[in-house]
């Protein structure tokens, strides 16, 4: 069988939807699929064209026996929404050439299109037209519904002709996939059969994050003492996360110098946290960059408490993905996420960390003051037990390649 993937994001990314979109083709080539994947230069979170790629246009590359297709794109500097529209549009031109190559070359028979963005589906569903081939949308963020919740674009026109053009899309695909049933439900309400709707949740590596004491963590590389708590966020730094009410958060524990605040990553928002917490003094925060991934269950076995958070109106529109890695290391997640949501009922049900009203300091404050008195290690094992039964990659891709009949 030979399947293409189709997504702006992918490995080497070390966080967020590349890091999938590589494991899923990864896993498909370890299973005797015939996979190649149309993508863009790495850049993200970091929104830098990684340094291996640089002046590179169009080529083709072997990794992992993938065959990726790279394409280049324009990465700005500085992001907002404008830029960012830019920068997706670039992409979609300059993928345009490879796809004109692929229609007289090799069939493919599964169209793999990760969203977002959300407007790369038109090359697999013209392709699909020209070819016969099934496609499947996979959706890894409710990209046009965050940019309306998240007055990320307030232009009302452009709104409601992105919507009609997911909309178009979606109906026209054979299947849409994403990741939580919360999710499905939004997708649901865009008129799109349930029947045609698949689970793929994000998975997690359980053989290569594990579960590692103190000693064995970053702590002796970030000079913090074994003793002291340490309250982690690590992953991509933009507006959804809403990264701001934590250093207002950290302002009000400046005098324990037995707690500190560790951010870990990269991306849009980062220097704008740096100069707050720079304007306030604040000793107990530190920044630190991604970590190589060999070295992730040590960076999450630093941590006491983990923080996943998101802004009001994002929740199901995206699932953070860090969640899976914290789970799988036995870390202790603070997530911020409204009652009623997938996030709210998968940490409540199963009692794998604790929850917090989105954007507000005193909630955030309140659940950290909880959590600094409560004995947290009956939900540490029981987030490693929900990853073992839950977050298997290998069952996650069976079902989902048996969903649709391949």
């Amino acid at each position: 069988m030979r399947i293409l993937i189709y997504g702006i994001n992918y490995s080497p990314e070390l966080t967020g939807i590349g890091k999938y979109t590589g494991e899923m083709a990864e896993w498909l080539a370890d299973n005797n699929y015939d996979v190649s994947v149309i993508t863009a230069m790495p850049y993200y979170p970091e929104w830098k064209i990684h340094d291996d790629y640089k002046g590179k246009l169009w080529f083709k590359e072997v990794k992992n026996k993938v065959i990726v297709y790279r394409c280049p794109l324009y990465v700005p500097s500085k992001v907002n929404s404008i830029k960012r529209i830019i920068h997706e549009l670039s992409f979609l031109a300059t993928s345009s050439f490879r796809w004109i190559r692929l229609l007289f070359k090799k069939r493919f028979d599964l169209v793999i299109c990760v969203n977002p963005p959300f407007h790369l589906s038109i090359y697999p569903y013209l392709y699909s037209k020209l070819k016969k081939t099934e496609t499947v949308i996979h959706i890894q963020d409710l990209q046009v519904d965050a940019a309306r919740s998240l007055n990320m674009l307030s232009n009302n026109f452009a709104l409601e002709f992105m919507f009609k053009l997911e909309s178009f899309f979606l109906k026209r695909s054979d299947y849409v996939s994403t990741l939580t049933d919360g999710m499905k439900r939004k997708i649901i309400d865009k008129d799109i059969p349930s029947e045609k709707i698949l689970l793929l949740p994000n998975w997690v590596d359980l053989d290569k994050i594990k579960t590692l004491n103190k000693e064995n963590s970053l702590r002796q590389q970030f000079n913090i003492p074994i003793e002291d708590f340490v309250i982690l966020y690590a992953g991509n730094i933009g507006k959804k996360q809403g990264l701001d009410l934590l250093i207002n958060v950290a302002e009000e524990y400046v005098d324990n110098k037995k707690l500190h605040f560790i951010i870990v990553g990269a991306g849009a928002e980062l220097s704008n946290l740096k100069n707050m917490a720079s304007s306030k003094k604040l000793e107990n925060v530190k920044f630190y960059p991604l970590q190589p991934y060999d070295l992730l269950s040590a960076l999450l076995a630093t941590a006491d408490l983990h923080l996943v958070l998101q802004r009001k109106g994002a929740s199901d529109l995206v699932m953070p993905s860090k969640l899976t890695g914290i789970l799988a290391s036995g870390g202790c997640p603070v997530v911020s996420a409204e009652r009623g949501s997938s996030l709210y009922s998968l940490i409540n049900e199963n009692k794998i960390g604790f929850i917090c009203e989105p954007e507000s300091k005193s909630a955030l404050t309140d659940t950290i003051n909880l959590a600094l008195k409560s004995d947290i290690k009956s939900i540490k094992l029981n987030a490693r037990a929900y990853a073992e039964k839950h977050l298997s990659q290998g069952n996650i891709m069976k079902s989902f390649m048996q969903q649709v009949g391949f």
